[in-house]
């Protein structure tokens, strides 16, 4: 049975730790933010279905392309108020102060994963939409395949940039001086 030291130290320790997932979770809704609102609204360079027989040449497309954005906005509302729950609570609890690179880090890498993920399902799995329909359809690959390289050197930054972090805050260089 382990005695209550370790379990305190234990507990302590879990409870002081960077809440990873928060950052995850905010990468990940920023970046689908980014995706609907610059990508679908601002550039118009597609929309959720637009290469799966629901091309934007009709007011019936259209309105079925706008419902699928919408629930896609949805979705990455609900990550972002995850990652807002999961912060709050680990920010009401008592801890050491942490590193801004681990909050920064831990969002990059929500957004990276966003696009490696969304892009490799949605641009070639499923072949729901390409990331700029606009240039000639010979053309897709290269903007689908510059969007995995963005997502994964975002995921990479931010890992880099969260371990810099955690390095800072475990060796009290952090807190020595927000004192």
């Amino acid at each position: 049975m382990p005695s209550t030291e370790v379990t305190d130290k234990q507990s302590s320790a879990s409870a002081s730790r960077f809440p990873t997932a928060a950052g995850i979770f905010l990468g990940l809704g920023l970046g689908g933010f980014f995706d609907g609102i610059v990508l679908h609204q601002i550039l118009q360079w597609h929309h959720m279905a637009t290469s799966a027989g629901y091309p934007p040449d009709s007011l019936a497309n259209l309105k079925f392309n706008t419902l699928l954005d919408g629930l896609f906005h949805a979705s990455t509302y609900v990550f972002v108020v995850i990652g807002l729950v999961l912060l709050w609570r680990a920010a009401h609890r008592q801890h050491p102060w942490w590193s801004g690179k681990m909050l920064t880090g831990s969002m990059l890498m929500g957004f990276g994963l966003f696009n490696v993920v969304e892009g490799m399902v949605d641009h070639h799995v499923l072949k729901l939409h390409h990331v700029n329909e606009t240039v000639p359809p010979g053309q897709w690959i290269y903007w689908d395949v510059g969007f995995l390289v963005w997502g994964a050197a975002m995921l990479f930054a931010g890992w880099r940039l969260l371990k810099a972090g955690k390095q800072l805050s475990s060796d009290g260089l952090y807190a020595a001086s927000r004192s």
